[in-house]
């Protein structure tokens, strides 16, 4: 199936620079860099594009000695990254010379059928390139000299990574199909909905959480119009991630998300919102997707009680108030209430996202909130002025507003802005991008 971006994984000893690097790769220091050798223990990872091809790099922690008591746990987690990756960047340090353990990877990594880039760490100058040469003894053809201190010949390890990325591939199924992502916490139902939508038993459905680890994809035809069903694993918090398995499903289901338009959130109506539940939704806003709510088991609610059901979904949609007023659907996988009514509502916030509002309605609006609004000012009597607005993209809708001035622009009046172009376009459920920009 079509994927937006490979795996690429830094793998390699303690104390090699493998954090630099990736930090420096991201340009965000996201992982501890410290000189206590073993420091990175858990994966981190980030999305990295580069000459129009992006990836996914994970970090991972330091091939561990011998002795380490955490032999076993970190082993395994590389063995994973190595499974889990399409690309591999072998570092080591150009200082040190290659050690047994650097020769031990490279063992592992040789019998692991995966594209190998080496990256000889701290080569900080020209007079120390000599220092790559020895690289070469561990048997793999793509060797590159990089200090990731001083951003040396970065953009030469990127320009071979990339070479060995697989384009953005997309199957013929995929081509005219809404692609529905379902995410949610372990445990709340996704499996089972995702079963009841396609009428068989194609996700294992247990009472276990975390069941799910990879994602599976299904495409169906329902009233005339094609979906593309991805069923991902439960979304939980990083820190509490238990083992390597669960944070790979974790990179899988934001994978998901980053291949689909609508995003379906299954929620425990008996658990009502959590944290992680506005984690999550936060994260499909970020990611520029359509939203949909499902809370879901809504059968095991007392019977009855009608004003339950009503206090529940005002709750929920107070608690993702920043989701520009998602739909919200009551489901149940056991009963089949609603399932076929997912398709229509995701239809509807997919063609939202798809809105393009002519330029003409826009600048109306501007003009309303020029002639009602007070504009934010410096304080010295210079106030913003908006010139013109016009939308530059759909999926999802953006727009850039030109401006006397874009530093007198504040979070407030943005948070209006935006708030008039959702009711303006209604789109409910749908992310929505402002820019602001200095006309001259």
């Amino acid at each position: 199936m079509g994927r937006n971006g490979d795996v690429v994984a830094i793998i390699g000893r303690a104390n090699v620079g493998k954090s630099t690097l990736f930090n420096r790769i991201v340009q965000k220091r996201l992982a501890i860099v410290d000189d206590i050798p073993g420091v990175t223990r858990d994966r981190i990872y980030a999305r990295v594009e580069w000459s129009g091809k992006s990836f996914y790099l994970v970090d991972t922690g330091g091939f561990p000695n011998d002795d380490e008591p955490l032999l076993d746990a970190v082993g395994r987690q590389i063995a994973r990254a190595i499974e889990e990756a399409n690309v591999i960047i072998l570092v080591i340090d150009g200082r040190e010379g290659i050690l047994p353990q650097d020769e031990k990877i490279a063992e592992i990594l040789r019998k692991s059928n995966r594209k190998v880039i080496v990256a000889v760490n701290k080569v900080d100058e020209p007079m120390h390139e000599h220092l790559i040469y020895d690289a070469y003894k561990l048997g793999f053809e793509d060797v590159v000299g990089v200090s990731a201190e001083h951003n040396r010949n970065i953009s030469n390890l990127l320009d071979i990574v990339v070479a060995h990325v697989d384009e953005e591939t997309v199957e013929e199924d995929e081509d005219d199909a809404i692609k529905i992502a379902i995410v949610g916490r372990p445990n709340v139902g996704k499996s089972s909905i995702f079963n009841a939508l396609i009428g068989e038993e194609r996700a294992i459905v247990s009472d276990i959480p975390g069941t799910t680890r990879d994602s599976i994809d299904t495409v169906i035809t329902y009233e005339g119009k094609k979906y593309l069903l991805i069923d991902t694993a439960g979304l939980r918090k990083k820190s509490r991630l238990k083992d390597d398995i669960e944070f790979y499903s974790l990179l899988r289901a934001e994978r998901s998300m980053d291949r689909a338009d609508v995003v379906l959130l299954v929620i425990d109506v008996t658990e009502a919102v959590t944290e992680q539940d506005k984690r999550i939704a936060g994260m499909v806003f970020e990611k520029g997707k359509g939203l949909v709510v499902a809370l879901n088991k809504w059968d095991l609610l007392p019977e009855g009680q009608p004003k339950l059901g009503d206090s529940i979904i005002k709750f929920a949609k107070e608690q993702l108030y920043f989701t520009n007023d998602a739909p919200v659907i009551t489901t149940s996988a056991l009963s089949k209430r609603n399932i076929l009514k997912i398709f229509d509502v995701c239809n509807e916030i997919y063609t939202l996202r798809q809105t393009r509002i002519p330029t003409s309605i826009l600048n109306r609006m501007v003009r309303d909130i020029v002639s009602f609004q007070r504009l934010p000012s410096d304080g010295k009597g210079r106030f913003l002025n908006i010139f013109y607005v016009t939308q530059v993209e759909t999926a999802p809708p953006s727009f850039v507003f030109f401006v006397n001035d874009q530093n007198l622009v504040d979070k407030p009046f943005e948070r209006k802005i935006i708030n008039e172009l959702v009711k303006v376009g209604n789109f409910r459920g749908v992310p929505v991008r402002v820019f602001w920009k200095n006309r001259r």
